[in-house]
């Protein structure tokens, strides 16, 4: 029996909720990734049409990170809404629910798991395993969506052949179709098997989690019953919190129509926002696109509105639905009315029981309505606009949700206006290119970590005041060059001349998460969290001067605490201080503070706490960086710890002048 390597087939509706919700939020592509990672069906959708003859002939997709980057934002986006329609038309008894959570469970174990196992066996493509864990039963999801008969029987029957075949017309490689059709394969039999057929092969036994999985890893890996059993916990609390992010229930009784009914109003919303904003014209400038489409907000809100677009010196009343428009220019200067507040801080914002200003009144009285909505347009270059809705105090929330979408499909066709199209196959391949060297430099990195962690250990065992000063000299050294494999590793921070001249500081906190945790914190002896903000975090700085900022304060935190303290990040935003607006970093630690003796001169080149041999310049760089941008940066420490509180200017908003 053929297989169409392009199938429909059912998921849970909390997946694809999550989904749409983190695409219409403009989350990061591997924040989407793994929410679609989870879902088997998500999963085959996407690398089906990934590997489809619309690309041509294309580079070998390993992973889903792969196969989203090929398909670009616009075309993915499309993908999940066609499965969410179908989605909403499945109709499943509620045993077959039952059975599609108990697979959405096993399907995930075992991808996890396979995962694990690559990155403990040093398998190269961790992702891949992943991947390959998620499609090995994909017979049972085919059997699911059949009815009772030969068909059915025949995909749990071949349930191998089935998944090779599959991988095979996707053109995922030979190694991975044998590792679909050997998944059953007894132990003794995979001994000497490629990497990758052993590690599905074994993910699947453990997912059972039964005796004759342990003895298996002994077999296949030679992993020790203890070391097993630790893999096995491990995976199920990994399960159980992907599960719990989603709203899935994993031991009681599985009931969707909550879920569905939530898709179904997401679908119909989504649906609703592209066809009205269709009926606009987008040609034109933004300012033309903004007062254009204005009316079809209203189409689909059933609420006046007002379009209020940025100009040089502020905003301007560019259009409305209401029969008089008059001409109306405000400053943008952080202010008290719903619409300067929308602009400054990026996101909507009612009138609700606030303190009506002048202006809240002046638009309440043009839009003859007893409350206001205001919601901006965000791109990635700023806020060009914002509408103004007329709402009452009982739609207001159902206003915001349309009005948010709209604005948030109006934000995409106001970038590709300006930008041309979107991922072109240059772009894919320069972004897989990136990809790789990142993975290179990160094995690069792996050594000097272990170098620094054992000359920081050998340092303190000797006494010789000469040779710490040599050790001390090296482990500066080594820090230089992972300072430099970092900026190797991201294209954006590469040239002086490239840099750009604003960041967002959540997302610069994100890249450098991973390298500070395995540089400074890999022995799990100390302990870094992270507490970041929901608020727009955008700074007047370039992306390398804040990761170079956050490094050696991170560095000098991490390298001062004993067994068992903690670094702890924080981001609070926005931040009105003199008359400006600014984006707080808060850097601490529960250490035994600064000695006494030093705080004075904290940031002159010549101190440090380090001991002889350290130029001392950490802090003193950190110092001239913050002054260059007109930030400003604080330190309290005592016998409780040290807490760097630095002031960065927010983008676009340096200097709020009034007047």
């Amino acid at each position: 029996m053929q297989t169409a390597p392009d199938i429909q087939l059912p998921s849970l509706p909390e997946v694809t909720l999550r989904a749409l919700e983190a695409c219409h939020q403009d989350d990061s592509y591997r924040k989407i990734s793994d929410i679609v990672s989870t879902d088997t069906a998500l999963a085959v959708r996407v690398l089906a049409v990934a590997n489809s003859a619309l690309y041509g002939p294309a580079t070998q997709l390993h992973s889903i990170d792969q196969a989203l980057l090929r398909l670009g934002t616009q075309r993915f986006q499309t993908l999940l809404l066609t499965a969410a329609l179908r989605q909403m038309m499945l109709e499943l008894g509620a045993d077959q629910w039952q059975q599609l959570r108990d697979f959405w469970r096993l399907s995930l174990t075992t991808a996890l798991t396979a995962r694990a196992l690559a990155t403990l066996t040093r398998y190269p493509e961790p992702d891949q395993a992943f991947m390959l864990g998620m499609l090995h039963n994909i017979g049972e999801l085919l059997a699911l969506k059949s009815p009772p008969g030969e068909a059915r029987q025949y995909y749990l029957n071949h349930q191998c052949d089935i998944a090779a075949e599959l991988v095979r017309s996707w053109g995922l490689g030979a190694m991975a179709e044998d590792a679909m059709r050997y998944q059953q394969a007894m132990p003794s039999e995979i001994r000497d098997a490629g990497h990758l057929v052993k590690l599905i092969s074994l993910a699947t036994r453990l997912a059972l989690s039964d005796t004759a999985g342990i003895a298996a890893a002994g077999t296949v890996f030679g992993l020790s019953e203890d070391l097993t059993l630790e893999i096995n916990r491990r995976i199920d609390r990994e399960v159980t919190g992907v599960a719990e992010s989603l709203g899935i229930p994993l031991n009681d009784e599985y009931n969707p129509t909550a879920a569905q009914r939530q898709l179904k109003r997401a679908v119909l919303e989504q649906t609703l926002a592209c066809h009205a904003l269709n009926m606009s014209s987008l040609d034109g400038t933004p300012a033309k696109v903004l007062a254009d489409t204005v009316s079809s907000l209203t189409l689909i809100t059933g609420l006046q509105a007002l379009c209020f677009g940025r100009t040089t010196d502020g905003l301007t009343l560019l259009s409305g639905t209401i029969s008089d428009i008059p001409s109306l220019s405000i400053a943008s200067n952080p202010g008290t009315s719903v619409l300067t507040e929308a602009f400054v801080r990026q996101r909507a914002v009612h009138l609700a029981d606030r303190n009506q200003t002048v202006l809240d009144r002046q638009l309440l009285s043009l839009l003859r309505t007893p409350s206001l909505l205001a919601v901006p347009v965000v791109t990635e270059t700023g806020c060009p606009g914002v509408f103004v809705l007329g709402t009452d105090n009982t739609n207001s929330v159902a206003a915001e949700n349309m009005a948010t979408l709209f604005t948030a499909e109006l934000a995409k066709s106001l970038a590709r206006g300006e930008t041309g199209t979107s991922h072109t196959d240059d772009q894919l391949d320069a972004e897989l290119a990136q990809r790789s060297l990142r993975s290179q430099l990160h094995e690069v990195s792996n050594p000097l970590t272990i170098i620094r962690q054992y000359i920081h250990q050998l340092r303190h065992r000797l006494d010789d005041t000469d040779i710490q000063s040599d050790l001390d000299v090296i482990r500066e050294e080594l820090d230089r060059a992972g300072d430099l494999l970092l900026r190797i590793s991201r294209p954006e921070a590469v040239g002086d001349s490239g840099d750009t001249a604003s960041a967002v500081l959540n997302h610069e906190i994100h890249v450098l998460k991973e390298l500070l945790e395995d540089g400074l914190f890999a022995d799990e002896s100390k302990q870094l969290a992270i507490s970041l903000c929901q608020d727009d975090t955008g700074v007047a700085a370039s992306p390398s001067t804040i990761r170079q900022i956050l490094i050696n304060l991170v560095r000098n935190a991490a390298e001062s605490l004993v067994e068992g303290d903690q670094v702890t990040i924080k981001t609070s935003a926005p931040v009105w201080q003199d008359g400006r607006t600014w984006v707080e970093l808060e850097i601490s630690d529960n250490g035994g503070g600064i000695p006494e003796k030093i705080r004075n001169t904290l940031f002159s080149p010549v101190t440090t706490s380090k001991g002889k041999g350290h130029s001392g310049l950490g802090l003193s760089i950190v110092k001239q960086l913050i002054d260059d941008m007109e930030g400003s940066i604080a330190c309290r420490t005592g016998n409780e710890g040290t807490v760097f509180r630095i002031l960065f200017p927010a983008a676009g908003n340096q200097k709020n002048d009034n007047g």
